[in-house]
């Protein structure tokens, strides 16, 4: 059996670029497109408007030594639905195993498959190299009493910190969010439905495992 090795994203994360594998992925690695590899029983989301399957876009290996897999999905439909940017919207779902506590706006399914963006496309992973902070961005960290801190992009990334396309945003219930990654309009294989030039971010919460995700637009 082949040893499994700590993931390990350093300070700023990695970016990530992902190609076409070109057969089906059945390894616990970070990955966007064909079916999830499930660690644990499945637990397939459910759209809170319509009932039907959510679109499975990819699954994140989290860090530590521990085995752990955040599974992003996402209602996309014929039918317009307009509340997918909302992290409690019922709309979409990033579901941590082993042992991630299910949010509770979103019902699930015991299918292992379902609808997803087409074959599998595994990640590669490069240093995350973010920007100084500029005059303004000092200025405006000390009108806020803060300390201006490095600016981070809006690439495919994992681990490290988010680079907004708008305001900051995180989670608004209490607890210890951990920031997973994020995925860019630009950076992904298959067309997501992020609004005009949009970026996905998703959270987990630290004790309970329960996740969160939502995107902006410029």
């Amino acid at each position: 059996m082949r040893a499994v090795m700590a993931a390990e994203y350093g300070e700023h994360g990695m970016d990530m670029a992902f190609e076409e594998a070109g057969e089906p992925i059945a390894e616990p690695v970070t990955k966007v497109g064909g079916q999830p590899v499930w660690l644990e029983e499945p637990v397939w989301p459910l759209a809170a408007k319509t009932g039907d399957p959510m679109r499975f876009i990819g699954q994140f290996r989290l860090p530590g030594e521990r085995v752990r897999l955040g599974y992003l999905f996402m209602t996309e439909e014929s039918r317009f639905v307009d509340t997918t940017y909302q992290a409690d919207g019922g709309e979409n779902a990033f579901i941590v195993q082993p042992g991630g506590r299910l949010a509770p706006f979103y019902e699930v399914t015991e299918a292992a498959t379902g609808p997803t963006h087409g074959p599998d496309h595994r990640a590669s992973l490069s240093p995350c190299t973010p920007k100084q902070p500029d005059a303004a961005d000092i200025a405006e960290a000390e009108e806020a009493g803060e300390e201006a801190g490095p600016k981070y992009g809006l690439e495919c990334r994992i681990g490290g910190r988010p680079g907004w396309v708008q305001v900051r945003q995180e989670p608004a219930e209490e607890g210890d969010w951990a920031f997973a990654g994020q995925l860019a309009w630009f950076g992904m294989p298959f067309d997501v439905e992020f609004g005009s030039a949009g970026v996905g971010y998703c959270f987990y919460e630290e004790n309970t495992g329960e996740g969160r995700f939502f995107w902006q637009y410029s």
